[in-house]
């Protein structure tokens, strides 16, 4: 799995970067086809507080690409939500994907 993680008006430290990349363990735990994930850190200057902090990732998987983005006034906050929805789609992707096929051939036999 090849990880990206940048940050855009912000300085990704490796306290930030450990904390990501531990969370996007869990996905990589349930689904093993991850080939790529991008992950951008965002602060914006807006004027509400509540909505500053953003990450986005893209997770490229084989055949699909995912993309989940969160916004919150705490970035760890903002990065849980995003692993949460990751997580969601990654294991609606697998249920999809998975060969339901060997059912069939059971009772032909």
């Amino acid at each position: 799995m090849n990880l990206t993680i940048s940050g855009h008006h912000l300085e990704v430290t490796p306290a930030l970067r450990g904390y990501v990349t531990s969370k996007l363990d869990r996905i990589t735990r349930h689904f093993d086809q991850v080939v790529d994930v991008k992950v951008l850190l965002t602060i914006d200057n807006m004027k509400e507080k509540e909505r500053r902090q953003r990450a986005e990732c893209n997770v490229h998987v084989k055949g699909r690409d995912l993309f989940a983005e969160s916004s919150h006034a705490d970035l760890y906050a903002a990065v849980d939500e995003l692993t949460d929805k990751l997580d969601r789609q990654v294991g609606r992707y697998k249920t999809k994907t998975q060969d339901h096929h060997h059912v069939a051939a059971k009772r032909q036999a």
